[in-house]
């Protein structure tokens, strides 16, 4: 890559990037009142987060069925309002056992 192509596509991305993080500001300048606008705003980065992390669930280990066990062990210990590290650590011994279980299969 050209190192003109590089400061144009550097300039490009911090342009949008600085757009993206400015044009909140700009456009509402008040305080939001509107409940439905107010929980939509509240609920983006869960739904953003799911979005991104879900695919990488089912992915991670090659194998479909070791990381969907891991993933229902960690939905219910999750649910059991159990530490973030606790339900991360179940998880992957889930899909660890899982997997070994389904190399000697």
């Amino acid at each position: 890559m050209e190192i003109k192509s590089f400061f144009i596509y550097l300039i490009i991305m911090a342009g949008v990037t600085y757009l993206i993080r400015m044009l909140p500001f700009v456009i509402f300048k008040g305080k939001i009142t509107n409940t439905f606008i107010k929980s939509f705003l509240y609920y983006i980065p869960y739904a953003v987060l799911g979005a991104m992390t879900f695919p990488a669930i089912i992915f991670s280990t090659g194998n479909y069925s070791s990381a969907v066990a891991g993933l229902i062990v960690a939905c219910v210990l999750a649910f059991r309002e159990k530490s973030l590290l606790t339900v991360a650590v179940f998880a992957c011994i889930a899909a660890l056992a899982v997997n070994i279980i389904c190399l000697y299969i």
